[in-house]
This record gives C-alpha cells, structure tokens and sequence, in this order.
C-alpha cells in the first residue's frame, strides 16, 4: 500500500498520532496573543531543540544532496553559506532578546515609525509564502521518490499541511517548541540514517575518491571550493547576504527570545544551528555517494535523497524515514506559520482594532496563518525547482536588513532612509534579474570576462543572467548606500524615541522580569548605562562582554573544527 510496507505504514501512523497529541496538549493555557506568538518560558535544552528543529528543514537536504550531486562537495556551501555567520549568533540572540518585543515588526516600529513596520510585514509574509512552499516542494519530492511515486508529491504537500496546522493553530509557539523536541531528534535521524549505508556501497570516502573522476571527468569533485562556481568568492558573499538577513527573519525572533532570559535564547540559538551545520556534512555526502552509485545518471537531482532512501532502507526503516523528513517539515513550517501570524495579528490587524479582546485577536492569528499557508501551498505546487526556490529566498532575507543594521548601529537613521534602503535594495534586485538587463551587461567583455554575467542553456536557448554572488552584491552595496545617503537628507527621528530604543538594548533581561508592553522597560526598571566604541558619535556599536566574547571565541574554534574535519576526512590530507 503507497509502495510501503504495512510496519512502514504503522511507524507513520505512530508518528501522526503521537506527534499530533503532543502538540494539542501543549497548547493549554494558551489564552492570548503573547502566549500563542512568544511565551517567553523554555529552558537551554528545549531551546536548542526549537531552534534546530526550526532552522532544519528536509528541502535544506534535497538542496545541499541536489547541488553535491551536480557540483561536488562545494555544494555544501548551499545551506554552509550559515557557518561564518553562526558564531554571530551568540551576540544577536541577546539582542533580540532585549528587545522584549512580540515580533521583529514591533523593533521596526519602535526604531523608525508604524510606515517601516508595516513594510517588514509584507517584506515577511512573502518570505513565508515562499519559506513554506519549499519546504513542502522539497518534501514532496523526497516523499515520491521513496515510495515510488506511490505516494505522489501534490498528496504528500496537502497531508502535511494538514498535519502542522492542527497543532500550530492549537496552541501557537508553544506547541511549536514541544513538539520541535520531539521532531529534532527525528531529524537528526534523518540526517544520518541513510548516510553508513551508502557509504558502504560505493567503498566509503576512498570508494567515492577513486571513482568521482573517472564517473564525472572532474578531478575537484571532493574540494570544498571549486573555482568558478562556488569558489571563496562566491562563498563570502552568500556568508555576508547571510549574516545580515538572519535575524530579520521573522522566526528568529522566537528562536532567540522564547526563554527564560538571554543566555537560553544565545545557547539554543547557536547551540541549535551548529548541530544543523553537522547535519549538513551527513546530507552532502549522501549526495557524493549517490552521485557514485548511479554513476551520474539521476534526471532529476533533486529525488537523490528519496530514491537512496527507497534503495537502502530495510522494512520498517523506511516508514521511520519518512517520519523523520516529515518532522523537518513539519517543525519549521508551524513557526513560520506562527511567526507570520503574529506579524499581520500584532503589527496590522491589533493596530486597525486596538479594542478587541484577546480572544478575538487569536482568532485572528489563526487565520491569517490559514491565509499565508495557502500562499505557500500554492507556491509549492507552481516551483520549478529546489535550488531556486532557496536563492529566492536568500534574497528576500536580506531585504529589509540593511535598514536594519544601519538602524541599530548609526543614530543618524531615519525613517525615509530605512525606506529608501529596503526599496533601493529591491529594485536593484528586480532589475538585475531581467533577462534584457543581463543581455545588454553582458554585451560588455568586462562583465563576460569578470563573471559578472554568464551564459546558461534554457529549453536549449542560450540566454544570459547575473551571477549570484555579484547579484548580492549589488543590492546589499546599493541598500546601505542610498540608506546612508537619504538618511543624510531627511528628517532625524525624535531624540525621546531613539533613546527609549537604545535604552533597551543596555539593558539585560532580569529573571522572572514582566513585560507588559512590546519594546518597552519594565516600569520603574532603571535603563543600562551607554557603553559603547566612539562615544562621541552617533554610532551605538556596543563593547562586548567578557561572555560574548568567551562565546563568540568558542564558536569560532567549533566552525574551525567542523570545517578541517571535514577537509582532513573527506580529501584525505
């Protein structure tokens, strides 16, 4: 039945019911809208767990597997690009933190004005729609190709949608975080089950090394840097696109804030996201090993995880397998699902109806989530692929940081300088996406000849397009220009609002502190003193701590050490 057998269907059913149960009981109590989009009660481990769990999706894999099988082991860069900005994280999850805010939509607006607000919504629900149609496309191409096309990829999207609504709806991120524990652990499974026994068939790492050249005519296959496609350049870029954009992700406002105090939400944010970078070794190289197996021959790239899958697992196995991929879904699409609800609830609907009771204002959650899920379902069957889908969304993350960072970092901000950052971002992106505007750039020998625009085959058409580092590039380097340059020239933002802001960024979280109302003290709580470099200036870039700095210092030694093992194991140095 569905190209299973029957213990494969009943390890599924165990999953349904159980993870559904769990998600359900867990959302008592939950009687407002703060409890349903930030709860602000979970410890280091349950931390650890929603953040991994969040941050970890099945489409990451069918990416990193799909890009490994074309372009070799530099394709782990495609969900890597993560690793140089992780350590980072250790000092953004405390800042969010302190923000004390429902959702990053309420930091806009405390820092410029309800307009900029408004815009990071609509900035973040399209990322959502986008966010949550891959992750079902990724899934259902798994999903189809372990089964046979048994089980076809459109069913899959619909039966998973179903199943993180029932639970996420319930009882918002606090349903979320429980049964992310529970999907965590799945997905480290996930990751790993497939990997000792495909390693075994192509004769391990020493297998995969002797055979890539001869299958694949290239001798860089196991290096991770190929020059010319994803090279240090091209690697830098995606990491700076990266490190800016993440923490504008509207989620992340849970990942980093939904504990006790700040140093939950700093270990379980990067204590999360580095289980994931070595998640990603196991994807990759499933992906070499498949690349071995079928000695290239694979249509489609992106079913290479599904098709090893159905290869190699045992009965019984299989069924566990696919619970495990539906949990990576599953855990990331109810916070997102969650995270966008908040945003149109708290920062547009609350503000049109400030009278409404609170049950009123779910009710409203609810729904709208309802909304953004059907935009991303019908994203998810309308895709062309995986790997563009993800580049998508790498951009659409960055819009809306360069306002961001200049915000937090430079008094001298406005509100008309945050919109002319994110819209001068963006229309650099639409432009430099225009197939006529690659043509005439690429009329110049510089641009051909520098890599600044290159020439794909499509439907058997040569046709020419932007590179996408330099793509990057060109919008994050134009969005803090005309920032900076319009900010010049317009309206400061009121003394009063700027220093209630920055007051909130001196001063750390209390235990069991209270928080009444969104980006604001405490009553009668005193502010931080100012404690920054070049306090003379309008620059507010704050001296760090002797435990942001021991943090900061040890997850780079982490990063350092991921990276080497992998180059010492895989290239046999």
């Amino acid at each position: 039945m569905f190209g299973l057998h029957w213990i494969d269907i009943v390890a599924l059913g165990m999953y349904f019911i159980g993870i559904t149960v769990i998600g359900v009981w867990s959302a008592r109590g939950v009687k407002t809208l703060s409890q349903f989009v930030m709860p602000r009660k979970f410890g280091k481990i349950m931390m650890i767990m929603h953040s991994f769990g969040t941050g970890t999706h099945s489409d990451q894999a069918v990416s990193v597997a799909s890009k490994t099988f074309t372009s070799g082991l530099s394709g782990i860069w495609y969900q890597w690009m993560w690793l140089f900005a992780t350590p980072f994280y250790w000092l953004m999850a405390p800042m969010m933190r302190r923000f004390r805010a429902l959702t990053t939509a309420d930091v806009f607006e405390a820092r410029f004005d309800r307009s900029v607000s408004v815009l990071y919504v609509l900035v973040g629900l399209v990322k959502y729609m986008i966010g949550i149609g891959m992750m079902l496309k990724g899934t259902g191409v798994i999903i189809e190709a372990t089964t046979g096309g048994e089980l076809p990829e459109n069913l899959m999207i619909v039966v998973m949608t179903a199943m993180f609504l029932i639970y996420g709806l319930a009882g918002g991120l606090s349903s979320a975080i429980v049964t992310d524990f529970v999907q965590s652990i799945l997905t480290i499974l996930f990751s790993f089950i497939l990997l000792p026994l495909v390693l075994k068939a192509v004769g391990g790492i020493s297998g995969m090394r002797e055979s890539l050249p001869e299958i694949t005519g290239r001798d860089d296959m196991l290096s991770l840097v190929a020059p010319g496609e994803i090279g240090v350049f091209f690697i830098l870029i995606i990491a700076i696109n990266s490190l800016l954009g993440v923490v504008i992700q509207p989620h992340n406002m849970g990942t980093t804030s939904a504990g006790k105090t700040e140093i939950e939400g700093a270990v379980g944010f990067m204590g999360g996201n580095m289980i994931k970078r070595i998640c990603t070794v196991a994807w990759c190289l499933t992906g070499l090993a498949a690349l071995v197996y079928y000695k290239g021959e694979i249509e489609h790239p992106d079913q290479v995880y599904g098709m090893m899958a159905r290869e190699f697992l045992p009965i019984g196995m299989l069924g566990v397998f696919i619970a495990a991929l539906l949990a990576t879904v599953m855990g990331s699409c109810d916070s997102f699902m969650i995270a966008s609800s908040g945003l149109f609830t708290r920062n547009i609907y609350q503000l049109w109806q400030p009278e409404k009771s609170q049950a009123h204002y779910l009710w409203v959650a609810r729904a709208s989530a309802l909304i953004v899920v059907a935009g991303g379902v019908f994203l998810a069957y309308t895709a062309e692929g995986i790997i563009k889908m993800l580049e998508q969304m790498w951009k659409v993350d960055a819009m809306m940081a360069m306002a961001f960072w200049l915000g937090i970092f430079w008094r001298r901000t406005t509100v008309v300088g945050a919109w002319s950052a994110t819209l001068g971002a963006l229309l650099v992106w639409a432009i430099s996406s225009q197939a006529w505007f690659a043509g005439w750039l690429g009329g110049f020998s510089w641009a051909i000849n520098g890599g600044v625009v290159r020439e794909i085959v499509t439907d058997g058409v040569p046709v020419h397009e932007i590179w996408l580092p330099w793509q990057m590039l060109a919008y994050i380097s134009a969005g803090f220009a005309v920032g900076i340059i319009a900010s010049l020239f317009s309206t400061s933002v009121a003394p009063q609002k700027l220093e209630a802001f920055y007051n909130l960024l001196r001063t750390p979280i209390q235990p069991g502190e209270v928080i009444d109302k969104p980006c604001q003290l405490p009553d009668g709580m005193k502010p931080g003193a100012r404690n920054v470099f070049f306090p003379s200036t309008q620059f507010e870039i704050p001296r760090p701590t002797w435990l942001a700095m021991s943090g900061f210092i040890i997850a780079w030694l982490i990063v350092v050490g991921i990276i080497g093992s992998v180059w010492l194991w895989v290239a046999d140095k």
